[in-house]
C-alpha cells in the first residue's frame, strides 16, 4: 500500500492558504490509502490557522496542525516526523506559497519506487535574481563544507521514502533551519539513490515573503559555522 502524506509548511499565508488547500487536497483523494495532506501553521499571526480548520470540516483527508512559531526548517522537520510517526510510506513536501505546481507531482510519483529522495530541480525560477544568486552561493559552500555537489539542495518539491527518512532524519539537529539542505547533502554523502526533475517554480501568489535579504545573509553566515561542525558527524 502506498501511503502519501504531504507536508506543507506555513506562515502568515492567508492569502494564499485555501488556494494550496484546493490544488494539493485532490492529489491525496486521488491516491487513497490513508493518505492525507497534513499543513502545519508555524504560529501564524494571521488569520491562516482559522482557514485551515474551516477547511477541514468538509476535507476528512485534511489534517490542520499548528505549532509555535520555530522558522520553515523546523515545520518542515515537525511535518516529516509526523508523516513517519504517521505510518506514511511516503512523503511530499512542499511550500505554501503557490510557487509550485500540483500538477507536476505525478511525474514524481511514477518514478517512486525507483528512487529514495525525488528532489524539483528550479531549472529556471521566477521569484528573482537575489534568489537565484542565493541558490548558486549555497551549491559552492555545500561543495566546500561537505565535498559533494548538490544540484537544487532547498527545493521545497521533493517526495522522499518514509523509511529512509526515518534513518536519516536522526542526523539533522533538532529544529534545524535549513533542514532541507541538510537532508540532500547526508543522501548525496551516502550516495543514495536520488533524482533531481525540472519543475517550474512561479513567483510569490500572494502575501508576502518573511525571508527577506538580510535574514538571508545572517542565516547564511550561520548555516557556514553549522555545516563545518555537522560534517565531522555525517562522516
Amino acid at each position: 500500500m502506498d501511503k502519501l502524506y504531504i507536508v506543507i509548511p506555513a506562515y502568515n499565508e492567508e492569502e494564499n492558504i485555501q488556494g494550496i488547500i484546493n490544488d494539493w487536497y485532490s492529489i491525496v483523494d486521488k491516491i487513497g490509502n490513508d493518505s492525507k495532506l497534513v499543513i502545519i501553521d508555524d504560529g501564524s499571526k494571521d488569520s491562516t490557522y482559522s482557514i485551515m480548520k474551516q477547511e477541514a470540516t468538509t476535507r476528512p483527508l485534511f489534517e490542520p496542525l499548528t505549532k509555535k512559531n520555530g522558522g520553515h526548517g523546523a515545520t518542515v522537520l515537525y511535518g516529516y516526523k509526523y508523516g513517519i510517526k504517521q505510518g506514511a510510506n511516503y512523503i511530499f513536501q512542499t511550500d505554501s506559497d503557490g510557487q509550485t505546481l500540483p500538477e507536476e507531482f505525478w511525474d514524481f510519483w511514477k518514478l517512486r519506487k525507483q528512487y529514495v529522495m525525488i528532489i524539483g530541480f528550479r531549472n529556471h525560477r521566477q521569484d528573482g535574481l537575489s534568489r537565484l544568486f542565493v541558490t548558486k552561493v549555497l551549491k559552492f559552500v555545500l561543495q566546500l563544507c561537505f565535498h559533494v555537489s548538490i544540484k537544487d539542495a532547498n527545493t521545497p518539491f521533493r517526495l522522499i521514502q518514509a523509511e529512509t527518512l526515518k534513518e536519516n532524519i536522526r542526523l539533522i539537529p533538532k529544529d534545524y533551519n535549513l533542514s532541507n539542505v541538510l537532508l540532500s547533502v547526508i543522501y548525496g554523502k551516502k550516495k543514495l539513490p536520488v533524482k533531481y526533475l525540472p519543475i517550474t517554480f512561479r513567483p510569490r501568489q500572494g502575501g508576502v515573503n518573511s525571508i527577506n535579504m538580510k535574514k538571508i545573509f545572517k542565516i547564511g553566515i550561520q548555516a557556514v559555522k553549522d555545516f563545518l561542525k555537522i560534517n565531522k558527524y555525517i562522516r
